[in-house]
């Protein structure tokens, strides 16, 4: 893809303005339906122009940046256009795969490009919160398959996102075979914005919104975190006490084999224990998946609190600006009267060596006019910086907090509907057991 920086960077702002003036017709289509690879069309989210997936996981080998044998996973995206699956046609999707680490260059290529959005998260790199018993491993299939399911839940959140569907890097993405990682790595290395996200700086004075904002993001970090850690210690007793039911099966079992009368009853007893302490390794599985979906909020915490950083940073180089320039016009001023109001290194020289010449100072008073008349275009530039990443943050914050809402309460709904379910399962098994004891 022979693109230069310069024309990305263009394509990527044209893509928000389109977006942003095109809120209220998000939910029509194009009159002709089409889908080019580098352009969603106005008013439309690339949910309704393309069908998108994340159909399969393959391990593959092969020769890392140092030349080192190493196995890594890929993913198969797999794309369609809206339209021919309306008329009923079913064409062949367009197939590339793409590894986890190219799915990171997209998200921090977005988190750079459109720093007042909460950007949604990727599924976690090593799994973690896990009860004991589930592997760790990287390479693990039902991992694997998890983080699957988690890419392609990112690609869907930020394709149905108002701004973040029209990016045309996104496009690139989606249907680039080559090219794209090259681009992406390019242009985050042409950008310090992502390093300057993670400095630490302090504010004089702080938006009192965006701190409480980023207070609201530390708290529902620490509380899903504790809560997937609760739910990991109680899934790994939860384990042993099922397991532990296979003891029941086994006695009952063993005891059928002395009794006449009472055989039969104690070998099906025996057999409903077997199956219920066998029954835990699938629940728990499908358990996992509801863990999923709290660690997605466990990260998007952290997308929260990227958003707010970003406004600390407008808020520290606007005040930097302000302050240099406050500076700029005092040195003026006491270079124009003559009077040094603050102690400074020029001021003791000027009295040790005598006041300097009056073309010297002409020359001075000419670049301190040059300097501050730079000061003040840039503290206008910040200061409209910050009012816009203020207005813009808030727009997708609401939407945050919208779409958080309900995603938790469904996935806590869920979580508890399962746990029921898992009760009502060992009810029915003692109660299967209190028949078989009655038919004795």
């Amino acid at each position: 893809i022979n693109i230069n920086i310069t024309e990305r960077k263009v394509m990527a702002d044209d893509g928000r303005e389109e977006s942003l003036g095109t809120d209220d017709d998000s939910d029509q289509t194009g009159a002709d339906g089409s889908l080019n690879n580098t352009m969603v069309e106005e008013g439309s989210t690339l949910m309704r122009r393309m069908e998108i997936c994340v159909a399969e996981a393959e391990k593959r080998s092969g020769k890392n940046a140092v030349s080192m044998q190493e196995t890594f996973t890929v993913y198969l995206i797999e794309t369609r256009p809206m339209d021919a699956v309306a008329e009923g046609h079913n064409p062949a999707p367009d197939c590339l795969w793409r590894r986890y680490s190219e799915f990171e260059l997209l998200r921090n290529y977005l988190i750079v490009t459109y720093p007042y959005i909460v950007v949604p998260p990727l599924p976690e790199k090593r799994a973690e919160f896990v009860w004991h018993k589930l592997s760790a491993d990287n390479m693990d299939p039902d991992f694997v398959e998890r983080r699957r399911v988690g890419l392609e839940n990112f690609l869907l959140r930020v394709a149905s996102h108002p701004v973040l569907c029209n990016d045309k890097i996104l496009c690139y993405f989606l249907t680039e075979v080559h090219g794209c990682k090259y681009l992406l790595e390019l242009l985050l290395q042409a950008d310090s914005r992502l390093r300057a996200l993670s400095a630490t700086f302090r504010v004089r004075n702080p938006d009192k919104c965006f701190m409480e904002m980023k207070h609201y993001s530390d708290e529902l970090q620490s509380h899903t975190s504790q809560l997937l850690r609760a739910r990991a210690r109680v899934a790994d007793r939860l384990y042993g006490v099922f397991k532990v039911h296979g003891n029941y099966g086994r006695v009952f079992s063993e005891w059928s084999a002395i009794e006449k009368e009472m055989g039969d009853g104690l070998q099906s007893a025996g057999h409903h224990m077997d199956a219920y302490a066998a029954s835990i390794d699938d629940i728990l599985e499908e358990e996992e998946h509801y863990a999923d979906q709290l660690k997605e909020y466990l990260f998007y915490a952290e997308a929260l609190r990227a958003v707010c950083r970003k406004h600390e940073l407008t808020q520290f180089e606007l005040e930097m600006a302000s302050q240099d320039l406050i500076s700029k016009k005092q040195q003026r001023e006491e270079l124009a009267t003559g009077i040094v109001r603050t102690f400074s290194f020029k001021g003791m020289t000027n009295k040790l060596f005598g006041q300097e010449a009056p073309e010297q100072r002409e020359a001075r008073l000419k670049l301190l006019e040059d300097l501050i008349a730079e000061g003040e275009e840039t503290v206008k530039e910040k200061t409209i910086e910050r009012a816009e990443h203020v207005e813009k943050a808030w727009v997708d914050i609401q939407r945050f907090k919208e779409q958080k809402d309900k995603d938790l309460r469904e996935a806590l709904i869920n979580y508890a509907v399962m746990q029921i379910s898992m009760c009502k399962k060992g009810i029915q098994v003692w109660s299967n057991a209190k028949e078989c004891f009655l038919k004795m």
